[in-house]
């Protein structure tokens, strides 16, 4: 799926990692907890909300569901795509 890996390459590029490219990224296992090739904490998961909100235009406001949201890239995904869709509908 095309969104998922333009979320990838917007998470590696908001986030400087030079040697992660969009495959190394495992689009099931979580973002947080050292289980996917990246490694993030909590001032990561601030700067990927909010180039997330920058790049397709979606509105997180709720913490808890910021962390839902961007648990996985399957998650992110899921979330643009229903948003667009909402918009679009």
């Amino acid at each position: 799926m095309e969104l998922k890996n333009e979320i990838k390459t917007l998470i590696i590029n908001t986030l400087g990692f030079r040697n992660i490219t969009p495959s190394d990224v495992d689009d099931e296992k979580p973002l947080f907890g050292g289980e996917n090739s990246l490694t993030l904490d909590s001032v990561d998961a601030l700067e990927i909300i909010m180039a997330l909100q920058r790049q397709y235009n979606v509105r997180i406001a709720d913490q808890n569901l910021a962390r839902n949201i961007i648990r996985s890239i399957n998650s992110i995904a899921e979330f643009i795509y229903s948003e667009q869709n909402k918009s679009n509908g």
